[in-house]
Parts: C-alpha cells; structure tokens; sequence
C-alpha cells in the first residue's frame, strides 16, 4: 500500500551504529521528502556507506529508528525493497551475463517494469546489449548498474557514486536522468565524491563526519554562509588603506598582497561593497576587476571536518 505523501520517505530519528566498540553513527538525524535529492557526504570512514545500509534494510542500528515509507526496513523488508532502487558500486552483476540479460532479470522482479530496451537505449547502452558484463568497459557497467536501480519504478532511488569512471557526455546524461526522476517525484539518496555533482543535483546537502552531522543545507546556504570572505579589486597601487579600514566595519581587513592588487577580507553584503567603492571614488580611483569570491563546497567541507572528501 501507498504510503501517504505527508510520510517522509525516509526518516532516521537518533541512529546509533556500533562496530567493534567504535561508533560509525552516533546520533543521525535524518529526513528525506518526496522527489527530493539528498547528497549524503563525508570523507572515508565518516559513517555513509553504514547509514545507506541501514536505510536499505541490510544493517540494523542499534539504537534509534530508521523508517522507509514509514516502514522499519528490517522487519519489512519486502515491501520496502519492492519500492526502491539500489544502486551498487561495481555493479553486482553477474561476470558472465550479458547486459540485457541482466536487466531483464531485475525488471522480472517487478510488477510494472520500465522497458528494459528503452531504458538501454537512453543510457546510452543499446549496442551492448549481448555483451557480456565482464567485457563492458568502467563507464558500461556503472551505467548498467544505475539502469538495474531504476527499472523497478522505484520510488526511493539510493546512488552510489553514480558517475564513477563517466566520460563527460555519460556523466551529463546520468545527471539529465536524476533531473527526470525528480520531476516524476522520486527521491534520491546520493553519496558521491564529486562536489560539483553534489551541488547540481542535490536541492539538500548532509555533511557527516565521525558519525555525525557537522552540516546540513541547500548548497547556496552551506556556500554562502559566512562564505563570501573576500572582495578582491584592482587600482593604482601603494594606497593608504587607513582611510579605507576605518570607513569599513569592525573585524574587515583591506590590504595590497601585491602591487595594485586589493583585497578586503569579511563577509562581503551589499552594504561593504558600497563603503569600498565609495572610498576608491574619494580617492578620485578607480577600481577594476572587483570580484566576491564565495567559498566553493570542497572549502566547507574542509572547514567542517579538516579532511579531503577522498581519504
């Protein structure tokens, strides 16, 4: 039966997951809506590839909830894997199976399966149909791995590393789908790598680390937020800055790194922007090539946990 469409589709409430003495989820508060993208990153060890698990109904936290359409994924196993799509890295297939063999195999599993040859044919798959999987190259086989997930209809999809070892043109046509799934109300978990694929596809972001929260938002408010750090301009060089530091709020710092080369460190509004270019026309100066640079995600993510996303 339909779960209601005031449900999450997912919900972890205070998830705690030990192994061996160690906590990898300690407390994971988590909530993912209907036809929402959720990007669920972190670096090596951070507690991700557990959390998906658990979520898919194969670990069993051992403290706290975790509810698929409101349903716990353990004990209701059936009905909750009859409703999503589970994208593995490295594919899961069987070496000696041909590419359309086994997708039909999984379409089989399902009641009301996508065309099997259609959706072949929009990965970009349909001339290597009667190749076997061992012989498909990287990109193949992720390919066919993301059409296993969603020949099912399913509708919560969980990507791992969805363009992993894509050339560019694969990699837009996979991020061109997960727009599509989104439009038709599927939701998607995502864990990947790359955070420009993050920032594209996610409408939420969940940075987790040793287990826990550190950050969760839209991309702009995890970029934006206390991000836009320096304004950056060019003028004669060998100003006096003095006159430009007191015109400028408490704690904005300006300086010439270089000759000619300006630079006002702060959160950079509105309202700074226009005490600076105030001041260089007081000066009878006038500034160039001014520039707010905001923080990119990869400069959050090390901010938060102090670690590349690749350990």
């Amino acid at each position: 039966m339909s779960s209601s469409l005031s449900t999450p589709v997912l919900h972890l409430d205070g998830v705690v997951k030990s192994f061996d003495g160690t906590r990898a989820v300690d407390g994971l508060d988590l909530t993912l809506e209907r036809g929402q993208v959720l990007a669920l990153l972190g670096p090596n060890g951070a507690g991700k590839t557990t959390t998906v698990e658990m979520c898919e109904g194969f670990q069993r936290p051992d403290s706290g909830s975790v509810r698929v359409f409101g349903l716990d994924p353990v004990t209701a196993s059936g009905e909750v894997r009859a409703r999503i799509g589970v994208m593995l890295q490295g594919g899961g297939a069987y070496p000696g199976s041909k590419a359309g063999e086994m997708l039909d195999l999984v379409a089989s599993y399902s009641a009301d399966p996508l065309d099997p040859e259609w959706l072949l044919r929009e990965l970009g798959l349909a001339d290597v149909t009667r190749t076997p999987y061992r012989r498909l190259s990287g990109g193949q086989q992720q390919r066919l791995a993301l059409a296993c997930a969603l020949v099912g209809r399913p509708e919560l999809v969980f990507l791992d590393e969805p363009t992993a070892g894509l050339d560019a043109q694969a990699r837009l046509m996979v991020w061109e789908l997960v727009d599509a799934l989104k439009r038709d109300g599927v939701s998607v978990l995502l864990t990947t790598h790359l955070m420009d694929e993050a920032e594209a596809l996610a409408d939420r972001l969940v940075i987790i680390d040793h287990g826990r929260i550190v950050a969760e938002g839209t991309p702009s408010e995890l970029t934006s937020h206390g991000a836009a750090g320096r304004l950056q301009f060019t003028a004669p060089a060998g100003l006096d800055l003095s006159g430009l530091a007191a015109a400028l709020p408490d704690g904005y710092v300006p300086f010439e790194p270089s000759p000619g080369s300006y630079v006002v460190e702060g959160e950079i509004d509105p309202a700074v922007l226009v005490t600076v270019t105030t001041w260089c026309a007081g000066q009878d100066v006038l500034a160039t090539e001014l520039r707010v640079d905001q923080r990119r995600l990869e400069d959050v993510f090390l901010d938060l946990t102090g670690r590349e996303l690749r350990g």
